[in-house]
């Protein structure tokens, strides 16, 4: 197939991954990206998940095909092991991007006590706890969390470099310069894909960051997607599907590849 879709950065969960019932995988969908993977583009899975996670869900829904990278926990890049080993860092971004968490963390003790403490004192949210601190919370409902986020965005005032990934009730507390856009910008650097040449498709909060135009021109999303991310994508000039799921993403493919 020719297309002048070069890297494909998509989400999992909700995005390629139908959770609302059957088929759980669209077979268009994943044929399309086989295509495009044998014409030479390269596929990215771009995801909250850790990469034990992501290996689970793989197996899980029997994915036909599997990605050339993936970008995981909304911040980290790896690319397939050269010893055999599944996946393995790619550059110094990981690396970096840990040192600066625990950096940032450290820096930021005091913000982030003020929000555990909001969250134990004024809400039924679980904060998740790490061997270094608080990594984030699930909340009750996307009520309940709307709460948390907007007490976050006062209190990260006097500490900016604090931010957050968000996904339904799960939240993670990050640092801004860390998402799925800048992990997607890392990875296009690394293989020299231009911004123009690369396709992306999300469906929550935590998409936004690659679905805003500014790190992929041709960005997307499913018809499931939050509205939110339909604002974003349609702001950036993508591509909105009719369609939920991966027959979306495919519908937005199809829209792209055919330009």
């Amino acid at each position: 197939m020719h297309s002048r879709i070069q890297l494909l950065s998509l989400d999992f969960d909700g995005t390629l991954v139908s959770r609302a019932g059957e088929p759980v995988l669209d077979a268009q969908c994943m044929e399309l990206i086989r295509e495009l993977q044998d014409a030479g583009a390269i596929w990215a899975i771009n995801t909250g998940r850790s990469v034990d996670l992501l290996e689970s869900g793989l197996a899980d829904f029997s994915f036909p095909i599997r990605p050339d990278f993936i970008l995981t926990e909304e911040r980290d890049v790896f690319r397939p092991g050269q010893n055999g080993d599944k996946w393995e860092a790619f550059g110094d971004w990981n690396e970096r991007c840990a040192r600066e968490h625990r950096e940032l963390f450290s820096s930021a003790s005091g913000v982030l006590a003020e929000v555990i403490d909001f969250v134990t004192q004024k809400t039924q949210a679980r904060v998740i706890y790490e061997p270094d601190g608080p990594a984030g919370l699930i909340a009750n409902s996307e009520e309940e969390m709307n709460l948390v986020t907007e007490f976050i965005e006062q209190a990260r005032a006097r500490h900016p470099k604090l931010d957050y990934q968000r996904n339904t009730v799960y939240l993670r507390f990050c640092h801004a310069d860390y998402h799925k856009g800048a992990a997607l910008a890392e990875l296009a650097r690394l293989i020299e894909v231009p911004r123009e040449n690369i396709f992306t498709a999300g469906d929550h909060h935590n998409d936004i960051s690659m679905l805003d135009g500014k790190f992929a021109a041709m960005p997307s999303c499913p018809a499931n997607a939050i509205g939110e991310v339909k604002t974003a994508v349609r702001a950036a000039g993508g591509y909105v599907a009719e369609k939920t799921h991966g027959a979306g993403v495919y519908e937005a493919l199809m829209h792209f590849a055919s330009r």
